[in-house]
Formats: structure tokens, sequence, C-alpha cells
């Protein structure tokens, strides 16, 4: 009985000139929102291919150099396209795409694609994560906020239930019946945005699917839930248009603003002050005249037992510059955690407010799912410092080991600069995105569980 009420709503509702429409629409907004996005992906990708050889071949280009001033010269770290990017690109445009590497200093990502646009990209981008999070739930509200009203208004609920159907097997029913098309619509969807990847990991684009056919099946049943405690459409249609508006709008902004109140981030001049004020107290690689450079002057002096630099078996100046760099990379490391802590802490927050709406766990998942949040941002950072302590390491090392104290004229052979490894950076894999994830898993599964306990309360009440 069930599979009959469920082909018998299929037809209705393919037979319905308003599921044409709909239809019709949404498979061109997401085409369109697709292949948007897939041209945007590859050139951002061109891009930042051609950047990266550039940024190669210019700091290899030094040739003979000091090693000190190639690490001033400094060269780029860049944060590779995702492939699920083309599905849902997250905070991309927030969060910048390359960070520049030098010495004595940690700086942020570059080149965030926001600053570049007008006050329109407020209203947001046609992306296939759009439609998928606003666009086929309001779909789903369309199709499914009469499907027990109807009967009711046109006096057939009793005639159905006449044929031996229980209330049960007639929710289940008309659920199926409006969950199948939407299902299918996202299946391809997703069929479409894979052909358009092409190489990518199938854990992740399957999970990402799945996540999102979760997402709609709960929906479905609050729509089903509605329709069935309602008796007239248009109270139906009404209320789940209210449900709508706060689940994927109000509760989402409601929640960001009480997260930033709650765990504000230190602004730009108290973060870079209180870096500056810990580097005064600490060793500076330029200044051999400070307190803390003749304290490590005696103790290097005093471990090498010997009375003059000079006699040194390598340069101080270049071991007190490694060992500045090493300090000042503890001060950002110091700083840059607290900032990843408030993060989490933000984070935290969050996951508590997901039970409000499934929006929430849906957006946060599919962004961490497509390598596009800034957990992910966060890592790649923290990749790009330790590239850049290691390449200063390098260079300073070289510096010290084969010259002399004063020899600031010395060169090094252009070997030096490709013993500099190109900066590779490798997100982080299914278990370790799954495991940061749990609790948004945990809590879309209880939306999923919680929605289905209602429909079945609701049964018992048409």
């Amino acid at each position: 009985m069930v599979f009959l009420v469920a082909a018998k709503e299929i037809k209705e509702i393919v037979r319905s000139g308003q599921f044409k429409w709909m239809l019709g629409i949404v498979v061109l907004l997401s085409m369109v929102a697709t292949y948007i996005s897939h041209v945007h992906w590859q050139e951002k990708n061109r891009q930042r291919i051609e950047a990266a050889n550039q940024a190669r071949e210019l700091w290899l280009a030094q040739g003979s150099t000091n090693p000190h001033n190639a690490a001033h010269y400094g060269t780029f770290a860049f944060k590779p396209q995702f492939p699920l990017a083309l599905i849902d690109p997250g905070v991309e445009k927030y969060t910048g795409v390359s960070i520049f590497l030098e010495a004595h200093s940690r700086n942020e990502a570059d080149h965030v694609a926001a600053a570049d646009q007008t006050g329109l990209s407020r209203f947001g981008d046609l992306t296939p994560d759009f439609i998928l999070l606003f666009i086929v739930p309001l779909m789903i509200i369309a199709l499914g906020h009469q499907s027990v009203t109807k009967e009711k208004e046109q006096g057939t609920l009793k005639i159905i239930k006449t044929q031996g159907i229980s209330n049960r097997q007639l929710i289940a029913g008309k659920w199926l019946g409006n969950y199948l098309p939407v299902a299918m619509l996202t299946t391809c969807l997703f069929v479409v945005a894979a052909l358009f990847i092409g190489e990518f990991d199938w854990k992740f684009l399957a999970t990402l699917w799945l996540v999102y056919l979760a997402y709609f099946a709960i929906v479905n049943s609050i729509t089903l839930v509605v329709s069935s405690l309602t008796n007239s459409s248009g109270i139906s249609l009404v209320t789940l248009l209210a449900i709508w508006i706060c689940s994927c709008l109000a509760v989402p902004k409601i929640a960001s603003s009480y997260t930033n109140e709650k765990h504000p981030y230190p602004t730009r001049q108290e973060f870079e002050a209180a870096i500056a004020e810990d580097k005064k107290k600490g060793l500076d690689g330029h200044d051999p005249w400070s307190e803390a450079s003749k304290k490590l002057e005696r103790e290097t002096l005093e471990a090498y037992q010997v009375n003059k630099l000079e006699d040194l078996p390598f340069n101080f100046d270049a071991f007190r510059m490694q060992k500045g760099e090493e300090h000042e990379a503890e001060i950002y490391f110091k700083h840059n955690e607290r900032l990843k802590e408030v993060h989490k802490e933000q984070t935290t927050v969050y996951q508590k407010l997901a039970v409000l709406s499934p929006f929430l766990p849906t957006r946060f998942m599919s962004m961490s799912l497509a390598h596009t949040d800034y957990s992910t941002h966060w890592h790649f950072a923290d990749e790009a410092e330790k590239h850049r302590i290691k390449m200063q390491e390098i260079l300073n090392t070289n510096f010290a080991e084969n010259s002399r104290l004063g020899e600031w004229g010395y060169k090094a052979d252009a070997s030096l600069l490709s013993e500099i490894p190109e900066f590779h950076f490798e997100a982080p894999d299914f278990n370790e995105v799954m495991s940061a994830n749990s609790s948004n898993l945990s809590i879309l599964t209880a939306w999923l569980l919680a929605s289905f306990g209602l429909l079945i309360f609701a049964s018992t009440r048409i």
C-alpha cells in the first residue's frame, strides 16, 4: 500500500504544471550554477598553478645570493583548489589564497576574493550549495505542503481510509512520493558535478551526497508533519515558509552574531600590538646590542669555550638571526594558537546552536567535506608557517656554516635555493574530517530521527 500511495503521489506531481515549472527552474539554476562554478574553479586553478610556477621561477632566478637576502626576498605558499569546492566554495572567497613567506614575519593569507567584489555580493553567489541549501527545501515545501491538506479539503481522506490503508502507511507513501523526485534531482546534480570535477575522492563526494539527502529527508518530514496537523493548504504553506525563513536565514544569522559577541576575535591592531610587545622582550636577530643578544653571545662563547666571536666555528651573526627567527616563530605560534582557540570556542558554540536548525550541521559538514571551511584554512596557514620556518633554518644554517663573522658579502651557490622544497599542502583525510564533524553528524542524525518521530505522531492526528 505504501508504494501504491507513493506511485499515486509521484504521478500527480509529474502531471502538475506547478511541478514542471519548479523542476525546470531548479534544473536550469542547478546547471547554470554548476557550469559557472566549474568555469570559476578552472580559472582559479589555472591562476594558482601559473602563480606558483612563476613564484618558483623567481625564487630560483636569484642565482648566487646571500642566504639572508634570499630569506627577505621570500616566496609564496599557495592554497590548492580542492575538487569539491566546485559544489561548495564555503568561505574560500573570504580567507585568501596565498601566503608570503619571508624572514622575521608570519603573514596572513592574501588575495581575498571578497575584497574585489561589489556590495551586490552580500546577496550571495549562485553556486550548487546555494541551490541545495536554500532552493531545494523551498521546492520540497511547494510540493508537499498540501499532500495531506488537499485530501482533507477535497473530502477524499475518508475514502482513502476505507481502502484499508492505515494512517502510517498513508503518510509513509506520501513522504516517499514527495521525497523520491527530490532525491533523484539531487543525485543527478551530484553526477553532473562529478563529471565536471573529474578526479576526486569518492568517499567525500558520496558522504556529501548522503548529508544533503538526510537534510532533504528532514525538510520533507517537517513538511508532511505540518500538512498533517493543519486543515488548510494556505495555512500549511505559510507555516512552512515561516519555518524555512527561521531555519535557513534567521537562526544562522543569530548564531553568527551571538557567537562573535560571546567569543570575539582580537582586532588586527590588538593582535599586531601584542606580537610587537612580545618581540621586544626577546631576541631580535638584527640587533646585536640588545640584552637578549648579549646573553646569547655569552652563552655561546661559554658553550664553545672560546673568548671571541671570531673564534667560533661558524658565523655568529647568522647564528643569532636563526635564534631570532626561532624566538619570533614561537611568538607567532603563541598568538595564532590564541586565534585558533577563539575559533574552536566559536565552533563549539555553533555546534551547540546547531540543534536549533538542521541547516547549520548540514552547512558545516558540507564545507568541511569540500575542504572549504575555516578549519582547513587554519591547517593550510599552519603548514605554510612550518614551511617558512624550515626555509629560514636552511638559509641561516648555510650562512652560519659557510661564512665568517661580519662577512655580509657572502654569497651561497645558486644550488642552495633549490634545496628549499616547493610548498605542497595536503588537506585533512576523510577520517580526520569525519572525526572533527562527529558533533554535526550526531545532531543531523538526531534531527532526522526526531523528524521521523514527529511524522509518526502526526499520522495519528489525521
